[in-house]
């Protein structure tokens, strides 16, 4: 068993990377894994990961690092891999069904009462969220903030250097990826 303080001393927030060093895919493949297993409140799971390994791939993201960002550019161009981490832009009906219909198939409920109650549960908070706090936006991208700290220690204990990234520029990412309009077209 990993000793959970050691990956914490000795990961690193990686400033440069090796464009000749490629991470295992094994290694990406339980990175994936991590990612779909982060928690998040009530399991509502309000994001979407996009994962970039070829030239071209990184080469569309690092368009969001140009301008301001232009000191991020050669981090995303050299790196193995970039994961892009996107909060959602609603929880809507479609996607709360979609998270309770993948739970059951998993066979998180050991009966039906527990998952109508998953399900009552978490509409609630994402109602409460949507409507009443008006804070929606805001409570998914914590729930995004858990992914991350959930993926830098998985890479941490895989002994892969990785480095958080906050300096881009949201709205072209957005475009460059066609963001809005993946959301569009699962509505």
């Amino acid at each position: 068993m990993e000793n959970i303080a050691r990956i914490a001393t000795t990961r690193h927030t990686c400033k440069a990377f090796d464009p000749a060093k490629k991470i295992d895919a094994s290694k990406i493949d339980a990175l994936c894994t991590v990612l779909r297993f982060a928690p998040s409140s009530v399991n509502s799971q309000p994001w979407h990961f996009v994962i970039a390994a070829s030239d071209e791939g990184k080469g569309l993201i690092a368009q969001a690092t140009q301008g301001s960002f232009a000191y991020n550019e050669p981090k995303v161009r050299n790196a193995s891999h970039v994961v892009v981490l996107c909060a959602r832009t609603d929880l809507d009906e479609t996607h709360l069904a979609a998270v309770l219909a993948q739970e059951d198939a998993d066979g998180r409920f050991a009966t039906p009462e527990a998952k109508a109650g998953q399900n009552t549960s978490r509409t609630y908070y994402a109602g409460l969220h949507r409507n009443e706090l008006k804070d929606a936006s805001i409570w998914m991208e914590k729930q995004v903030y858990l992914a991350l700290g959930t993926l830098l220690q998985g890479a941490g204990a895989l002994e892969i250097d990785a480095c958080p990234m906050e300096g881009f520029d949201q709205v072209k990412l957005d475009e460059v990826l066609g963001l809005r309009e993946q959301v569009a077209s699962t509505l």
